[in-house]
């Protein structure tokens, strides 16, 4: 059974979309993680290296949501899956994109894609 961390309404300005006036003009993208890992370790000895550094992790998702232009939100998303991965305690990890100021004709409170990624050889 895993643990859960969750960072929730990351935001940062960045440049996604596949139209010229949205990686011009730029816009606001949200972004929600959840770590699968376990915690055992970290509330037994209370040390921030037996977990993962969410203020870390959140610099490196606002990093993944400023940096890089993509035309979709499922390759931020993967991106940001990316990063989470690389932390080795992390068995698995969801992400969800959104993007508020999509352009779409109809009225909307938001747009979003979530992600589910799974690291090799951990329990699904």
């Amino acid at each position: 059974m895993s643990d859960l961390i969750t960072l929730t309404g990351i935001r940062a300005t960045g440049h996604h979309g596949v139209y010229e006036h949205e990686r011009r003009e730029g816009q606001t993208f949200i972004a929600d993680v959840v770590l699968e890992l376990s915690l055992a370790d970290a509330a037994r000895t209370d040390d921030v290296a037996d977990t993962v550094h969410y203020g870390e992790l959140a610099d490196h998702v606002a990093a993944v949501l400023s940096g890089d232009p993509a035309d979709l939100l499922e390759t931020v998303a993967q991106r940001i899956a990316d990063r989470a991965l690389a932390y080795t305690r992390v068995d698995a990890v969801t992400v969800t994109i959104h993007k508020p100021q999509a352009p779409i004709t109809v009225p909307f409170d938001d747009v979003s894609v979530t992600i589910r990624r799974v690291r090799e050889g951990a329990p699904a």
